[in-house]
Parts: C-alpha cells; sequence; structure tokens
C-alpha cells in the first residue's frame, strides 16, 4: 500500500468533507484530519500542509479545483490576508446554515447536549453594517506607521483603507489619521520594543454621531487639537477622546480617558427606548439584529409570567429597560462605571423610575445575595457575559436560587455550550474539570435547567462569529418566535 505523505510542506489533492467549528474546511488525508480555511465543503483543490501535530494538521488552499456552488467571489481585496472575516468566500444562506450547526455541535461536543437548533437569524445587511471600527496602529517591517486590521491569529497588522463590512464613514476615518499620522510624524506602537505613540483607533457610530477614542501609549497625543479640526471637516457631530495605555497587554483600553473634542456622550433611540453612549460603552455592532435579539429576549421575559427580572452584564441599560416595559421592574448590573451612569441617564430619559435599578459592581459580587433577596419563582434572569462567559461562582449562585427562567446571550458558541452543559447537569463538576454527565436526559435532571430553546442570530455576516440566545427553564415555557 502506498504511504500517505502528510509531512509540513508536502503538497496534496482533496475534498473538503465538513466545515469545522471555526468556518474553515475539514480535508482527510490518510488518518490526518487537516483543517483548510477558505474552502466550501465538496470542494476538490489542491492543498499545501502549513503544520502537523498528531492526527491534526492546518493547510491552505493553492488552488481550488472544483468550486462549490455555495462559493462566491469576496468583496475586500485583502480578505484571506486580514483576520476579520473569513467567511465572504461563501453565499449567505450558506453562512446561515453554517452558524447553526456550529452551534448545534458546540452544544453536543462540548456539553453532550444533543438538539436541533434552526436557522441562524439573518442580518438584512450583509455589509456595511458595523457600528463600531477597531483599528491597531503599528509598524510595518520598514519601521513605517501603518493603520489596518491584525492577520489571523497574529498582531501583524494588514494595511487598509476600507472595510467591506463597515459603512463609508470607516473610510473617512482611515483617511483622516493617516493624513494626520504623515503631517504630525505621529509613530505608531510597536509590541517588541514598547515604543511609539498610537496603539489603536476605536470609533462608534451612534445615530449619525462618531465617538472617536484615541488610545495612546502614554500621556502625549501630538496636535490634538488639529486632529480634532480634520475629524470636524469631515464629521458634523463627532466626540474626540483620548484613551492612555501603557501596560502590555492585548487589552485596548486603559482605565484614564478623557475628552478633548465634543460632548461627552451621545443620545440616540433604539428599540423604543432612548439611551446614551460614551466611549467605553457596550452596544451590540449590529443594530438590525440587535432589535431582533433583544426583542425575543424581551418577549421571552414576558412569557415567563415574571413579575421581576435581572440583567446580569447590563452595558448601558438598553435591554434592561426593554425588560423592565416587558415585566414590571428589571435590575440591571454592570461593572464599567461609565455604562452604569448611561444606564441612569436612560432610565430617566424613558421615564422608569421605580422600574428599572441599575447597580454597578462585578455580577460574581452583586448578583448572589440580589437573588437570595428576591421572589425566585416570579424572577426572569438573562446573562450577556463576555467571550470568556459566565463566572462559575454565577452559575453556582443560579443553580442555589431556584429561579425559573434563565436565557443566556452569547457571542461565544464553546463557552455557551459550557455553561449551558452546567446549569442543565450535562456537565458536573469533579475536581478542577468538567465531564459529560451519563445521568444526563433532554427530559432534565432534578435541581437543574432544561434546555427551552436554542436560536442563533447572526450578528456579525462574513465572519465566523455568531449571537446565541439561549432559554433554560425549570417549568415549560412556550416562545414565541
Amino acid at each position: 500500500m502506498e504511504r500517505v505523505i502528510t509531512e509540513k510542506n508536502h503538497e496534496f489533492t482533496g475534498t473538503v468533507e465538513s466545515f469545522g467549528s471555526n468556518g474553515e474546511g475539514i480535508v482527510h488525508r490518510g488518518e490526518t484530519v487537516f483543517f483548510a480555511p477558505f474552502t466550501v465543503v465538496g470542494e476538490k483543490a489542491r492543498f499545501k500542509a502549513l503544520k502537523v501535530k498528531g492526527r491534526i494538521g492546518y493547510a491552505k488552499p493553492l488552488e481550488i479545483l472544483t468550486p462549490a456552488d455555495e462559493r462566491v467571489r469576496a468583496r475586500c481585496p485583502v480578505f484571506t490576508k486580514c483576520g476579520g472575516c473569513q467567511l465572504q468566500h461563501l453565499r449567505y444562506s450558506a453562512q446561515l446554515k453554517l452558524k447553526a450547526k456550529t452551534v448545534q455541535d458546540a452544544l453536543y461536543k462540548i456539553a453532550g447536549i444533543s438538539c436541533k437548533v434552526p436557522l441562524t437569524v439573518k442580518s438584512e445587511n450583509q455589509f456595511e453594517y458595523r457600528n463600531k471600527l477597531q483599528l491597531p496602529v503599528g509598524l510595518d517591517t520598514k519601521g513605517e506607521t501603518v493603520i489596518g486590521f491584525y492577520a489571523e491569529r497574529s498582531h501583524r497588522i494588514v494595511p487598509v483603507s476600507h472595510c467591506p463590512i463597515h459603512p463609508s464613514w470607516a473610510e473617512d476615518i482611515i483617511s483622516v489619521f493617516k493624513k494626520y499620522i504623515q503631517k504630525y510624524n505621529v509613530r505608531g506602537y510597536d509590541e517588541a520594543s514598547r515604543r511609539g505613540t498610537l496603539r489603536h483607533i476605536v470609533v462608534r457610530e451612534v445615530e449619525g454621531a462618531f465617538i472617536v477614542t484615541v488610545v495612546t501609549r502614554g500621556e502625549a497625543l501630538p496636535a490634538k487639537e488639529a486632529l480634532a479640526a480634520m475629524l470636524a471637516e469631515k464629521f458634523n457631530r463627532f466626540a474626540l477622546w483620548q484613551n492612555v495605555n501603557d501596560k502590555d497587554t492585548n487589552v485596548i483600553f486603559g482605565d484614564k480617558f478623557e475628552l478633548v473634542a465634543g460632548e461627552e456622550r451621545f443620545s440616540a433611540s433604539e428599540c423604543g427606548i432612548r439611551y446614551e453612549a460614551g466611549p467605553n460603552t457596550f452596544l451590540q455592532v449590529n443594530p438590525g439584529v440587535c432589535r431582533k435579539l433583544y426583542d425575543r429576549a424581551a418577549r421571552c421575559a414576558a412569557q415567563s409570567g415574571a413579575e421581576t427580572a435581572i440583567d446580569a452584564y447590563s452595558g448601558g441599560g438598553l435591554l434592561t429597560a426593554m425588560l423592565a416595559r416587558s415585566v414590571g421592574k428589571a435590575y440591571g448590573i454592570e461593572v464599567v462605571r461609565e455604562a452604569s451612569e448611561c444606564a441612569d441617564a436612560l432610565r430617566a430619559m424613558n421615564k422608569l423610575e421605580g422600574r428599572m435599578v441599575n447597580i454597578c459592581g462585578r455580577v460574581e459580587e452583586v448578583l448572589p445575595s440580589l437573588l437570595q433577596s428576591l421572589d425566585a419563582q416570579k424572577t426572569f434572569l438573562l446573562v450577556d457575559p463576555p467571550r470568556k462567559g459566565v463566572d462559575r461562582a454565577v452559575i453556582r449562585a443560579i443553580l442555589d436560587s431556584g429561579i425559573r427562567h434563565v436565557a443566556m446571550i452569547s457571542c461565544n458558541p464553546s463557552t455557551m455550550a459550557r455553561d449551558a452543559g452546567i446549569l442543565t447537569g450535562a456537565l458536573i463538576e469533579e475536581g478542577n474539570e468538567l465531564k459529560k454527565n451519563s445521568a444526563y436526559t433532554a427530559e432534565g435532571l432534578d435541581g437543574y435547567y432544561r434546555l427551552v430553546s436554542v436560536q442563533p442570530f447572526d450578528m456579525f455576516p462574513q465572519t465566523k462569529h455568531v449571537e446565541t440566545l439561549v432559554l433554560l427553564s425549570k417549568k415549560s415555557l412556550t416562545v414565541i418566535s
């Protein structure tokens, strides 16, 4: 029998059999499973092995020999180089199916939960949908300052002048900062030497107003008044902030924000709620999909029969307000003080005094005592954690509380599956490890929650990322779709 060669740099031909959890194609070569990005199921292609470890390999497609019907031409000139998008080569209807399968597979592989996940709720805008722009600023191999996006799994910056998933205003932002950098000889940040001035440019669009935050290594921001004047030539309503981050970290913002020009906050309306946002206020990046997601979450709360809701990791309070209107009263818990202050302003603007309570603090510290103070039978809990998922202390507090209905919004299928697994009893702790519980059944276990529904939302078209709403209950609950 001919030996199948799978060494690094070896070229081979194969057929893509399925998709991986990050949207890459999976190709078998002998006993080795190769992950190949930017390929589509059913395609025959020529590959080059980039890395092989044991029976797992990573391959680069060199030539697509038989393209799949689902393949489309990518709009972006730096697609496959920039790490922002992974799926621009895939027809949008196929992206929606892939993301539903990603969520379904995560639940089964990680938690042992077998369930049928419906098709991902689509975004009306497949491009130009993002209201937030995050641009790293650094140096290229020649030592010149560059603005762009990181390459996949790298901090190498791919220079860009525009981006198809951002509206046209992003091109104006990039143009202004390129001129500013050149005119005033501003240096990008070098991670190796930890020298340079500019680290990131972060922009949030809020109903036609723009919150522009320049992240610098030190206190100095050269010609800041001139930068504000350059922005004023392009944008009628904007605020320019400086954030100082002198730490050796992947976290974008430091603790210190200083307003250079414009208003401290801008107000807008979403889902019938007036709200305020500042430079560090969390908002979903796709307004159209956010409306669909938040509306469904609020309807779930209303259908639960609860009289009180808790919105954990509540950001600027938009969803907290919607929950208050749905059930009568809602508590929002948020650790970022600016966001909590914006939630207070939102409460006043929407006349929700007495119905909306905002608590600034860590969820793991605030939630346990709050749960104990409320009637668990009449309370609906929603958690919307960061990518790392729900803190284990929070999960224990939920299980101990006896609260009937829990909803979870997650941007990470892996941590969502882990957290849902613990809450349903599909995963149990043995020492410091989580293991699948052989006693778990879809009908539910005493003392745990039953999985009622799982619905993915395409908050991030053209990328591998997906937002998911999970509903768990200790009581039967009909969900209106």
